[in-house]
């Protein structure tokens, strides 16, 4: 006896079925698709990211353009004017697949999350949600040095591992946060040294996400 197919019943559907057609528009998870949007909300926030950020799959908005690539990180309003990234923990409108091939999550989007747009270019201070370790977001490392070894050291200790690459990074990335997360003397630029180093040892940008994010995680930023 054929065995026969039917839609399942469910007592809501009609209810659903009107909502679904009232909808004004429809949102998703980036994250939970595995990507990250950045929303470029103006003309200028467009060609700042043509100028810096790399070329990925685009979707036209109403105000400008999302920028998707392939990656998590955690999500952050306002990270420059007409910018914000959408990921974890956020919503993102959905306007259709989009042009053009996704690239992977690039260091330079990761790093975007961890500025503030409020302070001025070429030094940028970690920000979280709350001051931790009674430090205020006061740098007590007051000697430029101090953190430019750290980091040095940092990348020495990538660029020498020969095995076990990824959890180098890892405890790498969590030394270094350990130190400065919560200080304020990282910056963008101390970020992409460190990423640098990794995939120069065949670490993908995703790779290297992931592990600046787990050990965020883990030391409570």
């Amino acid at each position: 006896m054929g065995r026969r197919h039917h839609r399942p019943e469910h007592p809501q559907l009609p209810q659903w079925q009107t909502a679904w057609g009232q909808a004004a528009a429809v949102a998703y998870h980036p994250g939970g698709a595995g990507v990250t949007v950045v929303d470029l909300d103006s003309a200028a926030a467009i060609a700042w990211a043509r100028e810096t950020l790399p070329a990925t799959r685009t979707v036209p908005t109403t105000r400008g353009e999302h920028w998707l690539y392939e990656g998590t990180m955690p999500s952050a309003n306002a990270v420059r004017p007409g910018v914000d990234v959408k990921s974890l923990m956020a919503y993102a409108r959905w306007l259709g697949w989009g042009n053009g091939t996704m690239a992977a999550l690039p260091a330079s989007v990761r790093a975007l999350a961890l500025t503030d747009p409020r302070r001025p270019a070429g030094r940028h201070r970690l920000v979280f949600s709350a001051p931790l370790g009674g430090q205020s977001g006061q740098c007590p490392h007051r000697t430029p040095v101090f953190l430019a070894r750290g980091i040095a050291m940092a990348e020495q200790s990538i660029t020498g591992a020969r095995e076990a690459v990824h959890a180098t990074v890892y405890r790498t990335f969590l030394a270094v946060l350990s130190t400065h997360g919560r200080c304020g003397c990282l910056t963008d630029t101390h970020v992409a040294r460190l990423f640098t180093a990794a995939q120069a040892k065949g670490e993908t940008p995703r790779h290297c996400t992931d592990a600046w994010t787990n050990a965020l995680t883990t030391l409570g930023l």
